[in-house]
């Protein structure tokens, strides 16, 4: 029976918060906090600590980083100690992983898992980097530190939101470079 207005400005998160503070009468916080938790992933497969979970699948053809640019981090990364975990969800999304992980030594491509597993495999990870993906922002809502990579989308009103942990890089059209991904962290 009420109205408010908030304006379109404001990133997604911020809007809803502000519209359910007006709604219900109360102040929001000026930090972020999801509510969402979960324990760190056990299986036998994944690589030792720390390892970084690359997200390399996303709902676009457009919103993809090219192989190669995921090919040269995922080298710098295992070059520099960390393991990598490349999640999947459909076929093409684990052809994909698979090429990127034989390129990387060490890389490893998961199993097919849940929503609630690939939550504690974030939980676990030392960072994850994702592109315009739900699952990048769940990294994020999980106070992972997490690198966003935009290519077909602009991420000012819909980009990863968790405070300084949660990094977007790139927009509509604009592909960031693999030295723009090492340098967000």
């Amino acid at each position: 029976d009420r109205t408010a207005t908030v304006s379109r400005n404001l990133h997604a998160v911020e809007r809803n918060r502000q519209l359910g503070a007006n709604a219900l009468g109360y102040q929001p916080s000026p930090s972020v906090n999801y509510g969402i938790q979960a324990e760190g992933l056990v299986a036998d497969w994944l690589p030792p600590d720390p390892f970084t979970v690359l997200l390399s699948a996303t709902s676009r053809d457009d919103k993809l980083w090219p192989e190669s640019h995921w090919i040269a981090l995922g080298t710098e990364l295992a070059g520099q100690g960390s393991g990598l975990v490349l999640p999947w969800g459909s076929v093409t999304e684990q052809a994909r992983a698979h090429r990127i992980a034989a390129a990387i030594p060490g890389a490893v491509v998961t199993p097919a898992l849940g929503i609630a597993s690939l939550a504690q495999l974030f939980a676990r990870a030392n960072r994850v980097i994702g592109l315009d993906t739900g699952l990048t922002h769940l990294a994020a809502a999980l106070d992972k530190p997490t690198t966003a990579i935009f290519t077909g989308s602009d991420p000012v009103l819909t980009g990863v939101f968790a405070g300084s942990r949660a990094i977007n890089l790139g927009g509509s059209g604009l592909c960031p470079t693999v030295a723009e991904v090492l340098a967000s962290f």
